[in-house]
């Protein structure tokens, strides 16, 4: 599963509008990363997808979160027991 996962880090990143990739476990331990974002986000963005999806009445519902800057979003969501955070520059 690691070289899947590393491999999909890797293509996630080909993409030019996305500078920074992260992938947590439910604890917000890194499971990995590239670019901007780094080990030191993972606990950050593993509790604002908590968060986000206590807001929902819907236990099912997997909502989004973006963070807006001038100069860039970042979306966060957990898939399953994982939570990916994207960090795509303003086109």
């Amino acid at each position: 599963m690691e070289a899947t996962l590393e491999q999909h880090l890797d293509d996630t990143m080909k993409n030019p509008a996305i500078v920074g990739v992260l992938c947590t476990d439910a604890q917000g331990h890194n499971l990995g990363c590239r670019g901007s974002l780094s080990d030191e986000h993972g606990g950050v963005v593993s509790v604002l997808a908590k968060q986000a999806a206590s807001l929902t009445k819907d236990p099912t519902d997997s909502p989004t979160v973006c963070l807006e800057s001038d100069s860039g979003n970042v979306l966060v969501r957990t898939h399953g027991t994982i939570t990916v955070a994207v960090h795509k520059i303003v086109s």
